[in-house]
């Protein structure tokens, strides 16, 4: 007994363990493991499918927040059956990441052809618009015909996205199988478009969109224009809706997983880990962008507007271009029906930036959150053949063209939004060194291309028949005045004296305001805009100071 009970005490509790360890069968352990890795991968992954089985996949419901007097929620969204329901995922993709992962690589799109229109804007880019017509009406250019009178829908990409993505052709199909004509407004230079001018686009740059919309209303004056944005697209549509006011011909809008603060959205996807793997692929994507125009290497989203938009629109720093493109800041003057559709759980596109408030406090704007969707994956059934969100917005849009509240565009001048905001609004302007590195035009910089600025100057010299005949009229009716004064009787000499001192004021004033009646000229020929606010602001201030000036001399 002890001999047994002294070799039993030998060994040790460790190799007790690994004894009892070896009883194990080898299947047990790959079981366990393979629960750890399932575990880890569920959490990792933010899988939703034992929530939605628990729920007996019912699926998420839809949360709406809007102005409590809003007359867009109670006349139009409370008749989308869509955005009161519940939306249930794709059993197979109840994950945001595997939803916005097979939206990129598949998204099962429907299969058609687009009708492709090349249109230049001021500046000399090029924007490729791409069409689905609901009919077969066409005029001579093969595209629509100017009289037809079927709502007309703008969609808006997302960040180096075009029209060949899976949402937009989802999009673009829903609603031209419903009787509208669609078409998309690809980013410079994407879409298979080359750059023609040294401009790119940018997360706040609306002045391309402002001109294809001003330029679709004036060519279909009929057709009720709807607008669609999605991701950045969304971010850029809400910004010129807001810049716009109630100066716009958009009759109703959607904005989709929009980014809303860029500030928050840039701090969110360098958090975790799995974000920053979207970094790295968003990256990826406009180092590929980047490479067919200018050769830009970048190893993040954050570097990437560094080089390419910050320092070429000469700002301090990233974070103010990012401040200054969020369109959270402009959802105040939104005066279009804006439905807006965010996920809560978009990897992207974090729930943090969204505008709740502002979205409350805005009577025209409805926002419909869901809990699971991903970004703009929103997929449905269980063959992953529809997206939720496309069925909401072309609900949303259909129920406002059935309504009087349709937004309709007052009569009054266009506000200069590009001379007044700052210069990201006026998009980069960049050269190419010789290390095929991109750099700011400067003022400094020994540059051949022509700056805006200097674009003007050549034009008003080039085209300069008004602006002289303008003068040479002036000239004359100065010359016959003169004449006119000559010819009168002869006055008595205080009169004379008066006389001078008059014709030495209204000499002082001419010189005075002769700078302004030019750049006022120039302003009326350049930007077809009504001034004479301006003239008669500089007028009320310039003659005070006149008068003092000649008291004191």
């Amino acid at each position: 007994m002890e001999a047994v009970a002294g070799g039993g005490g030998g060994e040790s509790a460790g190799e007790l363990l690994l004894r009892a360890a070896e009883m194990v069968p080898a299947e047990h352990y790959a079981l366990a493991a393979l629960a750890v890795v399932s575990v880890l991968a569920y959490g990792f992954l933010e899988l939703h499918f034992l929530g939605d089985l628990l729920r007996g996949f019912r699926g998420g419901r839809v949360e709406l927040t809007f102005h409590p007097a809003s007359e867009i929620y109670h006349r139009v969204a409370s008749k989308c059956r869509s955005l009161h329901g519940r939306y249930l995922a794709t059993p197979w993709l109840a994950s945001p990441h595997l939803q916005t992962l097979f939206l990129g690589i598949s998204g099962r799109p429907p299969s058609f052809t687009y009708k492709r229109q090349l249109y230049t804007v001021h500046d000399g880019g090029t924007i490729a618009l791409d069409w689905l017509l609901a009919t077969d009406s066409k005029d001579s250019d093969g595209i629509l015909s100017k009289d037809a009178s079927a709502p007309l829908v703008v969609i808006v990409p997302g960040l180096t996205s075009d029209s060949a993505a899976a949402y937009v052709k989802h999009m673009a199909y829903s609603m031209a199988t419903k009787g509208c004509n669609t078409v998309v407004s690809n980013h410079r230079g994407l879409g298979g478009v080359s750059i023609t001018s040294d401009c790119l686009y940018n997360a706040g740059w609306t002045e391309d969109l402002r001109e294809v919309i001003n330029y679709l209303h004036h060519k279909y004056p009929k057709a009720p224009m709807l607008c669609v944005g999605t991701s950045i697209g969304a971010n850029i549509v809400v910004k010129y809706l807001g810049e716009e006011g109630e100066n716009t011909p958009v009759a109703g809008a959607a904005s989709i997983c929009s980014p809303w603060d860029l500030v928050v959205g840039d701090r969110f996807i360098s958090r975790k880990l799995v974000q920053r793997f979207y970094d790295k692929a968003l990256a990826f994507g406009l180092k590929g962008y980047a490479k067919l125009h200018q050769p830009v290497l970048s190893r993040s989203i954050r570097e990437f507007d560094h080089h390419a938009t910050c320092m070429v629109a000469k700002y301090e720093t990233v974070d103010t271009y990012y401040r200054r493109c969020s369109s959270a800041s402009y959802v105040g003057n939104v005066s279009v029906p804006l439905l807006c559709v965010n996920a809560l759980d978009d990897p992207l596109c974090t729930r943090e930036a969204i505008p709740w408030d502002e979205c409350r406090a805005n009577k025209n704007i409805v926002l419909a959150t869901t809990p699971n969707g991903g970004h703009l994956g929103f997929f449905q059934g269980l063959t992953a053949g529809r997206l939720w969100w496309v069925g909401a917005v072309s609900e949303f849009l259909f129920a406002l063209l059935d309504s009087k509240y349709m937004h309709q565009q007052k009569a009054q001048d266009h506000i200069l939004h590009s001379s007044l905001e700052s210069s990201i609004d006026k998009s980069p302007y960049v050269n190419v060194m010789e290390d095929g590195m991109i750099a700011p035009v400067t003022d400094d910089d020994p540059c051949d291309d022509v700056t805006p600025s200097d674009q003007m100057v050549n034009d008003i010299q080039q085209d300069n028949g008004d602006f002289t005949q303008q003068s040479e009229h002036t000239k004359e009716v100065d010359d016959k005045n003169i004449t006119e004064v000559n010819a009168m009787p002869s006055q008595s000499p205080e009169q004379s004296a008066e006389q001078q001192v008059e014709e030495h004021y209204v000499g002082k004033f001419h010189d005075a305001i002769a700078p302004v009646k030019r750049s006022i000229n120039q302003l009326t020929r350049y930007q077809g805009k009504s001034v004479w606010l301006l003239a008669y602001i500089a007028f009320v201030t310039s003659w005070p100071l006149l008068a003092w000036q000649d008291l004191h001399t």
